[in-house]
């Protein structure tokens, strides 16, 4: 729903108030997940695999805040580019269970670390190759029937 121009124009106060939801979220959140994987550390967990969850972390947190100034800015296509990347940045921990699961590495730290580093390495160049492909379907000549 925070993707699409029809839902956002029609539904503009929830768009706003689902927004503001998720940046508190990505506020919250980042900084706990970080803490939490530092504190694995006391059980085991590597040094590196926290130094990712900060990074991951900051990351959300930047890109979120900027998307969220240019929101207050009413500077829209800035604050669509900037969500774009900060969903690409959120989705890094959904992508990292989900690989890891479904290839049967949650038990082997080293290829879960990989993983982390490859997903977040991924996620802001993903985000702009995602802009990218959007500008150019916006920028395409029109043609007389309007498709």
């Amino acid at each position: 729903m925070q993707f699409s121009d029809r839902l956002r124009r029609r539904f503009t106060k929830l768009h706003r108030v689902v927004g503001r939801i998720y940046v508190a979220g990505a506020l919250i959140a980042a900084p706990l997940g970080a803490y939490i994987q530092y504190f694995e550390e006391r059980m085991g967990a590597t040094r590196s695999f926290s130094i990712a969850a900060a990074v991951d972390a900051a990351m959300l947190m930047l890109t979120t805040a900027i998307a969220f100034y240019f929101a207050f800015r009413r500077k829209i296509q800035q604050h669509r580019q900037w969500m774009t990347r900060s969903f690409a940045v959120a989705l890094v921990f959904l992508e990292v269970r989900l690989i890891s699961g479904v290839g049967g590495w949650d038990d082997n730290a080293a290829v879960g670390e990989t993983i982390v580093w490859i997903c977040l390495a991924a996620s802001l160049l993903l985000a702009d190759v995602v802009l990218q492909i959007q500008e150019s379907w916006r920028s395409r000549p029109r043609t007389a029937n309007g498709h």
